[in-house]
């Protein structure tokens, strides 16, 4: 049975996030300076005359769900799978992290600094625009952060987790995810991510936290020649 969560990209670009989308028809791309996702109606037989119309050539997107080759004046620069995981545990008893600061668009920089240093996935300036984020500081410095990205109906996806290296093994990377999770969760919404195939670590703590795989689906970095 199909739920938004097999095309999740789509739903959330036409739908409660279609104010910040780009493109018309059977495609869509988040505006310029947010995260660069592309969604089609329909992964199978992705539409990619309408995407061409809303982008560039050498702008670069990640999409999935669909396979085969790039068609005339498209190229495909990376490929892999990843596991999109769905919340399945118990309600968090407590806010994990209550002293974290919401992170406005004046934490852009440090955000952005933060996700090129240690590369969580697709970040833009104005991400942090799309839901909440958390963050944890040193001093006047950004070290972790977590936050939410797409969402369709009752699912929110759960984003931008990271940590910079001079402050791994703390927890607090997982903290601020649980903080997430119990806001969205009181607000009756189903918490989801992503984690690629390669990063077994990760995925594994996620499923000791409470989450299961939904799916596993190639995704793409293409870009416009």
């Amino acid at each position: 049975m199909q739920t938004l969560l097999d095309n999740i990209i789509w739903h959330t670009l036409s739908g409660p996030h279609a104010r910040f989308a780009a493109g018309a028809g059977r495609a869509r791309r988040y505006a310029r300076g947010f995260s660069p996702l592309a969604g089609f109606a329909d992964k199978s037989r992705p539409d990619f005359a309408a995407l061409s119309a809303c982008c560039e050539p050498g702008e670069h997107f990640y999409c999935d769900g669909w396979s085969g080759a790039a068609p005339d004046g498209w190229r495909i620069d990376l490929e892999s799978t990843m596991f999109r995981m769905v919340w399945a545990g118990d309600p968090p008893a407590d806010d994990e992290a209550p002293d974290a600061v919401r992170l406005e668009p004046r934490h852009a920089a440090q955000a952005l600094a933060l996700t090129a240093l240690t590369r969580p996935g697709p970040f833009g300036e104005r991400t942090l625009e799309l839901g909440e984020y958390f963050g944890c500081f040193e001093s006047d410095r950004l070290v972790a952060m977590a936050g939410e990205r797409m969402h369709a109906g009752s699912y929110r996806e759960i984003s931008g987790v990271c940590t910079h290296p001079d402050a791994q093994g703390r927890g607090w990377a997982r903290r601020l995810m649980l903080k997430l999770i119990h806001r969205q969760l009181q607000r009756g919404e189903t918490p989801f991510l992503h984690v690629m195939r390669d990063n077994a670590h990760a995925r594994g703590l996620y499923a000791r936290m409470g989450f299961r795989d939904h799916c596993e689906s190639v995704v793409r970095v293409i870009a416009r020649c």
